[in-house]
């Protein structure tokens, strides 16, 4: 009985073929818009590392000066101090911690056919790669000996290892950083928080997969600067001392506990340590010490903007639009066929009958609209992640959002075509012949 059903659904289709390529072509289009830019928004603000993100967490405190302060304001750095950020390393408080802050440093490559560029980086302690499940393709982190030294090692992004190297293992390899020898010590695998979140560890700009790692100890014995902004206090003189110096913000910390219910005791260290700081003279604004996981420091640093928000209201309303159009073409097709209804009821069809072939035939319009988008969405991902590796890690298939608009347009279609139907079943036979 189904077969024959959607065969007098499909050939009832066939009758008006413009009519239906259009009712099709709305919903197709509808599904692709909306599941490609909610995919993408869902990925981008989506929690980069699920398994720690209620562990990890970030200190703010205030370090600005007194003058232009107005009490209960937020701070207007993000970051902190060298001094904080040393202190903070010795004090041992959580599992682990790292301070860190992004670097931009010409690169000499080892080979003869390749000129010097710029490029990226992130100077963190070694704590960072346990802290952010950082894989390695390769070899692995410094070790401790290497960190207090501040030996000059180096480990690789998988894209750079491929730019340096080629397909070859690097470890044991130098290359000349700042005009420094540095050995390649670990190349580290595709890495999401860092090619989604650059700005959530520390770097200046967004990754595009060509980064690397150096000692935080070995970036402060270079000198290293600063890739990104800093705020630095006017009345110091400017240059390296200056970075060192406690006015000067420019570095994230992070702090892992061993569970979430540590974040109290966390808050209450964070809590002490500032107020000690302002009995020694240091910190000079009586500001609130914030403390922020990874989702609470992805909202602070909005990864995830207004207009991506936005984009995404768009687009859902555009599917809404669609569907609407689709639902309208629908009424206007089916109301015709009240005639065709009163027919086939004359002749002992009964009403679950009419309904069954009127739920296949729209069911079908709605199948085939939202099988053409989900091609369509697939394309359209396919051509947002060509356009640079930090889209191509987020242009990943949602497969919920692709359920939720797959079942509103197959919804849409089924309401629409049955709701004329159930009106026309209501009429007698006899009546609506006479009628038509």
């Amino acid at each position: 009985m189904f077969g024959y059903y959607f065969k007098l659904g499909l050939r009832s289709l066939r009758r008006n073929p413009a009519l239906t390529a259009l009712m099709v072509l709305t919903l197709a289009i509808g599904v692709a818009a909306s599941v490609s830019t909610l995919t993408i928004l869902h990925m981008m603000s989506g929690d980069p590392i699920p398994s720690k993100s209620e562990r990890l967490f970030v200190p703010q405190f205030d370090n600005g000066g007194l003058d232009g302060y107005t009490p209960g304001a937020e701070p207007d750095d993000m970051q902190m101090s060298y001094q904080d950020a040393a202190n903070l390393l010795r004090g041992g408080q959580g599992e682990r911690r790292t301070a860190m802050y992004g670097v931009q440093l010409p690169i000499e490559p080892p080979r003869k056919d390749m000129s010097a560029f710029k490029s990226n980086g992130i100077a963190p302690t070694r704590d960072f790669f346990a802290m952010f499940d950082v894989p390695f393709l390769h070899g692995q982190a410094w070790s401790e000996q290497d960190e207090e030294r501040g030996a000059d090692v180096v480990v690789l992004g998988r894209a750079m290892s491929e730019k340096l190297f080629g397909d070859a293992n690097p470890i044991g390899q130098r290359l000349t950083l700042m005009g420094n020898p540095y050995t390649v010590v670990g190349v580290t695998d595709t890495w999401k928080p860092l090619t989604r979140y650059y700005k959530l560890v520390g770097g200046g700009h967004p990754g595009q997969g060509e980064e690397f790692f150096i000692p935080f100890s070995s970036a402060i014995r270079h000198e290293t600067g600063h890739s990104g902004s800093m705020s630095c206090s006017s009345n110091r003189e400017s240059g390296y001392a200056n970075l060192l110096a406690s006015e000067c913000t420019w570095i994230q910390f992070w702090f892992e506990t061993r569970s979430s219910a540590d974040r109290a005791e966390l808050q209450t260290y964070i809590d002490n340590y500032a107020s000690e700081q302002r009995k020694l003279g240091r910190m000079q604004r009586n500001a609130p010490n914030a403390l922020y996981n990874v989702m609470e420091w992805m909202e602070k640093l909005k990864v995830v903007g207004n207009d991506s928000k936005l984009s995404a209201w768009l687009a859902f309303a555009f599917l809404v639009l669609c569907l609407v159009n689709t639902i309208g073409l629908l009424l206007a097709k089916f109301s015709v066929r009240a005639t065709e209804v009163g027919i086939r009821r004359a002749l002992g069809a009964s009403r679950g009958d009419i309904f069954r072939q009127f739920l296949i035939e729209t069911g079908v319009i709605g199948l085939a609209g939202g099988l053409l988008g989900l091609a369509l969405s697939f394309g359209a991902l396919a051509l947002i992640g060509m356009q640079s590796a930090r889209m191509a890690a987020a242009a990943r298939m949602d497969w919920q959002m692709l359920a939720l608009t797959f079942v509103m347009s197959i919804a849409a279609a089924v309401i629409a075509g049955l709701l004329p139907t159930w009106r026309a079943c209501k009429v007698t036979p006899a009546i609506q012949l006479k009628s038509q």
